[in-house]
């Protein structure tokens, strides 16, 4: 059996539905397992929402409004006949929405995060499952809330495997048998039958647990780019598409924060040796990359830029050595505040680090000024080069301040920022 992931953009309107129907279709109808995020970029609205609704703005219901019409104007495209059992099922599913927004935000914000965003995954499976029924492909809709069992960690949840693993084989296998099964990615379960998520872009995660816990031959992930490529076409006019590639230069360019993957993705596919295929919903007859256990390294450097960064270093207030108690210090409240380090570099006096500009960075330098001097830098870049040469590094430095290098066997990460005229 196979697993299939489809993005938001996959599913960003009724056309997109129509075209992973045919795509299901050219492979048969059985034994797959489809895993499909939230239509389009419905998360960030829900995210829009939840904010305003955890600070008391009544901009909430606006956005809500906009999220209902957005999916039922796909729905109204997609089937004729009013009468339609999707209709009422997706108006219930949104009702769920409606009873929290009733009252004044009490909750933990973390835990309305995910009741609330997870909504995008329950509406966007069961408009795709109906339509898929009524073009006479049988399917299934499973509750991955029922088979994904995790922990009470809101919004970054961690995955009880040996549950998870149980339910899985227990049920969805004799679902399988059956038709094509239609579930969620992003979204799993407490014990206490309350939604957790799994982290943000965590469907291709969903998808990789279900394809492990099925012993699945294989996960395609349906982008809309031909594969993994070389570089962001954001960031380059020209990219080059990867046919092959190693779970192990996969997981270091999902690391460094390659977005085409999840980085939780590939981890429960190399355990299980799972290949994973990259391939385009666009031309779905296209090849596209293949991730698995080969001892090739990457043919080609490859690229990945972050932005709005902000490099902090730290000093002792005394200007003694950074010790080993120091460092256990300052990685607790890294911890403490969430706050993930893309790079870093130390020497006698100093530790240095870039991470992701957000709300935490400002409380963040708040705690550590209260043991180091702290000084920062925002709006950088970061470029990660993997299998680099001088050539490579040349390219990405031009008109731009380097104000950190770090370069290991085949990696090498560039803080940098625009030159002042």
């Amino acid at each position: 059996m196979q697993v299939f992931k489809f993005g938001g953009a996959s599913v960003k309107d009724a056309d997109g539905v129509k075209n992973l129907a045919k795509i299901v279709q050219s492979y048969g109808t059985n034994q797959i397992l489809i895993v499909i995020s939230a239509m389009g970029k419905i998360t960030n609205k829900l995210e829009a929402l939840t904010k305003a609704y955890v600070s008391g703005d009544e901009k909430c219901n606006e956005l809500f409004e906009e999220v209902k019409a957005y999916h039922f104007s796909i729905i109204n495209s997609l089937f004729e006949d009013h009468k339609n059992p999707i209709f009422n099922d997706v108006s219930n599913t949104f009702v769920e929405i409606e009873w929290l927004l009733e009252e004044k935000a009490s909750d933990p914000a973390d835990y309305l995060y995910d009741q609330i965003v997870s909504i995008g995954e329950m509406v966007s499976t069961k408009i795709v499952a109906a339509y898929l029924n009524q073009i006479g492909i049988f399917t299934i809709w499973a509750d991955a809330r029922n088979y994904i069992h995790t922990d009470n960690n809101y919004k970054d949840a961690n995955v009880n495997w040996e549950k998870t693993e149980l339910e899985i084989q227990k049920h969805l296998t004799t679902f399988l048998d059956k038709g094509i099964v239609v579930t969620q990615g992003f979204i799993g379960g407490t014990s206490e039958n309350f939604t957790s998520t799994l982290g943000r872009e965590g469907s291709d995660y969903s998808a990789a647990i279900f394809s492990s816990c099925l012993n699945s031959e294989s996960l395609t992930i349906w982008k809309d780019v031909p594969g993994v490529l070389n570089a962001d076409p954001k960031w380059f006019d020209e990219t080059e598409k990867i046919d092959q590639l190693s779970y192990h230069d996969a997981i270091e360019l999902t690391y460094y924060g390659a977005t085409v993957i999840h980085p939780k993705t590939i981890k429960p596919l190399q355990n299980k040796e799972i290949p994973l295929y990259v391939r385009s919903f666009l031309a779905p007859e296209s090849e596209g990359t293949k991730i698995s256990n080969v001892k090739i390294p990457l043919p080609i450097p490859s690229f990945i830029f972050k932005v709005n960064q902000v490099l902090i270093s730290i000093f002792p207030k005394d200007f003694s050595f950074i010790i080993e108690e120091s460092l256990s210090t300052i990685f607790n409240l890294f911890h403490k505040h969430k706050v993930k380090v893309n790079t870093m570099l130390n020497s006698a006096i100093s530790f240095s680090v870039s991470v992701n500009d957000s709300e935490k960075i400002d409380l963040l330098i708040k705690d550590l000024s209260e043991t180091f001097k702290v000084k920062y830098n925002k709006g950088l870049e970061l470029v990660t080069i993997r299998y680099y040469n001088q050539n490579t590094i040349d390219r990405v430095i031009v008109n731009k301040d380097v104000l950190l290098e770090v370069k290991s066997r085949h990696t090498c990460q560039i803080v940098m920022k625009e030159k002042k005229d």
